[in-house]
């Protein structure tokens, strides 16, 4: 169930097109709340199907905590460019290269943040260069592919984006199910005519070459545990893309603090934000970004 905040910026956000060396990208810019001491900055990567917007019910909270927050719209999703139909553009390593730009453009020292999908991504992009950040949450994400259950249900998704229109699309999205599961919107972001918006939004090449990658992605958690990083690990009580199991076992691999947030499924972001913003502050409280 949305709630009125759901469809209101937090007080302060800026929506405007990041420039970095590789495009724009959409962003909305949550600053610290007045008043409070500024404690650093994060970059927000949302997930599968996803976008900016589902990181809006925690941006205020954050702030109030003392974080400016960014949060990003992948190429191709919603109000960022991208091919509607080249899915090389969408390789991961391409995408990881758009998050290592957007974090060059916001400076160094930053929290990074990836919701499913985007845990894979900013993942890809410590990888490839940790240096611009002081540590790393991966949400809702898990160490290698979907469960079998969502690799299906991905795959079907990637079929229908073949053969018809991504208005034709969504409204098969509507009739599939839970619309927080993949292929989906999350709860509590906003209002219908924001979600079909935001779809639509999305290009095709896109959503079919991430899908493939959230059904190949091999295990890089002993390669990401060699990282000098801080890292967390966040989900809800239950998840259908990543049993929670595998994402205890991450976390003890990565040596990564671990929460778990009650009464939360795969988007604790939208559908419990206040505790989740709160752990998420609590954790990045122990960060110095200087270090």
């Amino acid at each position: 169930m949305t709630t009125p905040a759901a469809h209101t910026p937090p007080p302060g956000a800026r929506a405007y097109p990041l420039s970095t060396a590789r495009g724009d990208f959409a962003v909305v810019d949550v600053p610290v709340a007045p008043g409070v001491a500024p404690r650093g900055t994060a970059l927000l990567v949302p997930g599968f199907t996803g976008s900016k917007e589902d990181f809006r019910l925690m941006q205020g909270p954050l702030a109030a905590r003392g974080y400016r927050t960014v949060a990003v719209d992948g190429r191709g999703q919603f109000e960022s460019d991208g091919p509607a139909d080249d899915e090389t553009a969408y390789a991961q390593h391409e995408l990881a290269r758009d998050v290592l730009a957007q974090a060059e453009a916001l400076g160094v020292g930053l929290h990074l943040l990836g919701h499913s999908l985007g845990g894979q991504i900013t993942r890809a992009a410590v990888l490839l260069d940790h240096s611009p950040f002081v540590s790393l949450t991966l949400m809702s994400s898990g160490p290698a592919q979907i469960s079998v259950s969502q690799q299906q249900r991905v795959k079907l998704l990637r079929d229908a984006l073949t053969v018809m229109s991504m208005d034709e699309v969504w409204e098969v999205i509507q009739s599939m199910g839970a619309p927080e599961e993949v292929g989906g919107p999350a709860r509590g972001i906003g209002g219908a005519d924001l979600l079909r918006r935001r779809w639509l939004g999305n290009k095709p090449a896109q959503l079919i070459a991430t899908g493939r990658q959230l059904s190949t992605e091999p295990d890089r958690v002993t390669e990401l545990a060699a990282v000098r990083l801080l890292f967390h690990v966040l989900s809800g009580v239950r998840d259908d893309t990543w049993p929670l199991p595998l994402m205890d076992d991450m976390a003890v691999r990565l040596g990564a603090h671990r929460t778990v947030i009650e009464g939360a499924e795969h988007s604790p972001n939208a559908e419990q934000p206040l505790p989740t913003a709160r752990a998420i502050a609590d954790f990045w409280d122990t960060a110095d970004p200087t270090a």
